[in-house]
């Protein structure tokens, strides 16, 4: 009780420093990760190069490191949310006309902590205030798919290139997918009672936090989001940690290869009925490539699971007639392939 006392204090009186420090213990543990794994395995009554010890190390390994980096972006994100509530989003969306609206809606998406379980209030919310149907989908499409978290983790596992192609090509399906949608003039195929909804004016409020509570706001992110996807990440890992010590070198290869060309249509049909997020999905992205599978088939698996999981179209059921749900899944899915490919021959 002390403990969380003295550290309140510091945080309120002395911010900056805080964060030095916070900073520098992150790091600190980061570095202890590769020895810390290892050492544990070692402690085990198995051998280091067996199945189940590459296994095991992998696990060992991974679960702190995936942790860490979330723990740490999701802080620091949690920060910047604070400028970016759904009410701000909403206004700075509704103000924007087409094509510019799109590119800001997906560009906000990367940087407000919104997922596939806030679609519904999400998607009243926009209407409500205004926004275009297609600058809306540039938005839905963009802030699962292509958030801080994937990011994060993505530039921690393979480095700031693929983090990079990952970030320019996932904006692009979202900007894209959301102009088309809003070329189709689909409105008609909201349900009625959406329609039906009075628009209401948005503003933007500016809130004037002071940095000792954007930290604490960073503390509650850390705890509700963290603390809502470590099982994924626990079972992400651990099928991860399976596929590391015990699929054969190459066998993923066989059926996600760069020489297989349907592989990438295939793994995007794989991926939607799937349930998960990025926290869970990039450790298993991480085996399948040490296995040999391609690069650009393994990542439109996990963008077609993060963006286009069924559950979330249960969700949107609730406010889209199926025929607007379908040329939804159709125009991301197609986009997701053309990403994949592209990986593909680039990588």
């Amino acid at each position: 009780m002390n403990g969380s006392k003295s550290l309140r204090q510091v945080v309120n009186q002395q911010p900056v420093m805080f964060l030095v420090c916070a900073a520098a213990f992150w790091f600190f543990l980061y570095q202890t990760l590769i020895p810390l794994s290892e050492t544990l395995v070692n402690q085990l009554p198995i051998e280091r190069d067996s199945h189940l010890g590459s296994a095991l190390q992998f696990f060992f390994y991974d679960t702190p490191k995936v942790l860490l980096l979330l723990t740490g972006i999701v802080f620091v994100m949690g920060m910047v949310n604070s400028y970016f509530t759904p009410e701000r989003t909403r206004a700075l969306l509704a103000k924007s006309g087409q094509g510019t609206a799109n590119v800001m809606a997906a560009s906000l998406g990367i940087v407000t902590p919104f997922c596939s379980c806030s679609a519904v209030p999400l998607f009243i919310g926009f209407v409500q205030a205004g926004v275009p149907l297609g600058v809306t989908f540039s938005f839905l499409i963009s802030a699962p798919m292509v958030n801080e978290v994937a990011l994060t983790l993505l530039f921690g596992l393979f480095g700031w290139k693929t983090a990079l192609l990952y970030l320019g090509l996932g904006l692009s399906i979202a900007i894209v997918s959301g102009w088309i949608i809003g070329r189709l003039h689909m409105e008609r195929y909201l349900e009625d009672w959406v329609r039906d909804i009075p628009h209401i004016t948005a503003t933007a409020s500016n809130d004037g936090l002071s940095l000792s509570e954007r930290i604490s706001g960073g503390f509650q992110a850390v705890k509700e989001i963290v603390g809502r996807v470590w099982p994924y990440i626990l079972a992400g890992i651990a099928i991860g940690a399976g596929i590391h010590g015990y699929v054969p070198e190459d066998f993923m290869a066989s059926f996600m290869g760069k020489e297989v060309w349907w592989s990438v249509p295939l793994a995007v049909v794989i991926g939607v009925p799937m349930y998960t997020n990025a926290a869970g999905i990039i450790p298993i992205v991480q085996a399948l490539l040490a296995k040999g599978a391609a690069l650009g088939t393994v990542l439109a698996f996990m963008m077609s699971v993060i963006a286009l999981s069924f559950p979330e179209m249960v969700i949107l059921r609730k406010v889209l007639k199926i025929r607007l749900i379908m040329t939804f899944v159709g125009v991301v899915a197609f986009g997701i392939v053309l990403v994949g490919y592209v990986f593909n021959l680039l990588l």
